[in-house]
């Protein structure tokens, strides 16, 4: 018997055992497809594109205090004050609408005046330009009433928001100064594992600190922000150092710091800074024109893994993007693209990653004409797609069960009116419901749910519960199954079952 596979549950869950992720902001309250800079550069900023020298015979320096001389001016503190809106009786849980338990708490019984009081938070910046353009997390400036900036010499000035993006937590903020020191940004794409860093910023509202580590990984993606590309380093980054820098042994800018995972809410070796060229390209587009402005197709995609490879006729070590679905009146949908068509290459440019996709076409500017390299069907082409401004989607709809069908451990029906309204799914989505998994099924083990619809298998069409049945009959327990699959949460993707072991 075949048993249905989910690919996308053999993915590890972003919290395990308790640990959660905090952004690295405030003091008393806290709250990415990769975007270049797509107009003239509005803050002239200083880069030094060279790698560092990790020469084999250069010896590790006694003290980096001239390097932190050099950087420490460029830091500041950011002060912030959000106005709270007034409390009301509606703010209220509902016991507490009894007056007499209101009184019992010490709560007036007139709440029309009643307002909290304005919350204060504290975080880093870092100047980037000698006319005072400060780069700075989101979190840290959001729902700002009144920012001051506190610089290393102690002048404290008012801040005004120039931009914000929440996709990838960053904010410029521009204080009315001139002459100001500002941070050299480096290449972080020649950012490597093991490089030292250096972390700065202002934690707990201590003042400026410094704290020293190294690069533990590049690429992370922990805190389901649009676009995320985190630098990960066991530098010390804590409540306070949102915003701040983070340099490489010669004082270079290579990140903000923005977060920190962790099961106590203190640091525990593990902080994300945001790479130094995602932040230099927003900061340019948010200075320039106060918003982000993305490169848009419009398909959902993955990773095209060893296990989904064979299924497409491909060896197991080819890489590329798997397209699991086209929007329809979308960029993609104009130029052709098909779900099941496999992206290798944009522009020339090789794509092994989903996310490294979806990056290269954020960083398009809209009406850019781009190539795409495709495989479809086993065969390599070429199609042309003009990349057009990015908008939401609309994933609402709903999906239900009907006749039950025993399907490798797994119960299907056919979607209807009621189905449709539990679950969640499109009126557009057609297939077979699943509506039952046997728990001790390998289907189960890998994440299969009730609620899942089955859309195609081994690339044919799925139209109902009967044609899903038919068409794994056809499987034998040696075979592979490919099966297409949507679901209101995750949306389309691709997943394998292989009953040959069991």
């Amino acid at each position: 018997m075949n048993t249905f596979t989910t690919h996308s549950a053999r993915r590890s869950r972003r919290l395990r055992a308790g640990a959660f992720l905090l952004a690295a902001a405030a003091l008393g309250w806290t709250a990415a497809a990769f975007a270049d800079d797509h107009t003239e550069a509005k803050v002239v900023v200083s880069i030094d594109p060279a790698s560092l020298d990790r020469a084999p015979g250069r010896s590790m320096p006694v003290s980096f205090s001239d390097v932190v001389k050099a950087v420490g001016p460029a830091v500041v503190q950011v002060n912030v004050t959000a106005e709270s809106e007034g409390i009301s009786e509606a703010d209220l849980p509902p016991f507490l609408q009894d007056p007499r338990w209101r009184r019992f708490f010490g709560i007036p019984d007139n709440m029309e005046e009643q307002r909290r009081p304005p919350q204060q938070g504290t975080g880093s910046g870092v100047i980037v330009s000698s006319d005072g353009y400060i780069l700075t997390n989101n979190h840290v400036v959001q729902n700002a009433a009144e920012i001051q900036v506190t610089l290393s010499d102690r002048r404290e000035v008012s801040a005004e928001i120039v931009g914000t993006d929440p996709d990838s937590d960053l904010a410029v903020i521009k204080i009315d100064l001139e002459d100001l020191p500002a941070v050299v940004f480096a290449d972080s794409d020649t950012v490597e594992v093991g490089d030292v860093v250096l972390a700065v910023g202002n934690p707990f509202g201590l003042g400026q600190t410094v704290t020293s580590g190294i690069v533990s990984a590049l690429g992370r993606a922990t805190m389901g922000l649009g676009y995320e590309d985190f630098i990960q380093t066991d530098a010390a980054i804590n409540p306070g150092n949102s915003g701040g820098a983070l340099v490489d042994a010669e004082g270079r800018l290579v990140g903000i710091n923005t977060a920190i995972l962790s099961r106590s809410g203190g640091f525990m070796g593990i902080g994300f800074a945001i790479p130094s060229n995602l932040a230099r390209n927003i900061m340019q587009q948010l200075a320039a024109h106060g918003e982000v402005v993305r490169g848009f197709l419009g398909f959902y995609g993955e990773d095209l893994s060893r296990e989904l490879a064979p299924s497409f006729d491909l060896d197991e070590d080819h890489r590329g993007v798997l397209v699991n679905q086209v929007t329809e009146d979308t960029p993609a949908h104009d130029a052709g693209l098909q779900a099941g068509d496999i992206i290798t290459h944009i522009d020339g440019r090789e794509m092994k990653t989903f996310r490294e996709l979806r990056f290269a076409i954020a960083d398009k500017r809209p009406g850019t004409d781009i190539t795409l390299t495709i495989i479809r069907d086993g065969d390599e082409d070429e199609i042309e797609a003009t990349v057009g401004s990015r908008e939401d989607i609309d994933g609402s709809g709903g999906v239900g069960g009907g006749d039950d069908g025993l399907l490798n451990g797994v119960s299907v029906g056919d979607v209807d009116r009621e189905s449709r309204r539990q679950y969640g799914i499109p009126s557009r989505i057609q297939g077979a419901l699943v509506t039952a998994v046997e728990p001790d099924s390998a289907a189960a083990e890998v994440g299969l749910r009730q609620g899942d619809v089955i859309l195609e298998i081994n690339r044919q069409r799925v139209r109902n519960a009967e044609d899903a049945i038919e068409l794994t009959e056809e499987s034998t327990p040696s075979m592979r199954t490919l099966l297409r699959i949507y679901n209101n949460r995750i949306g389309f993707r691709y997943v394998i079952i292989d009953e040959s072991d069991r």
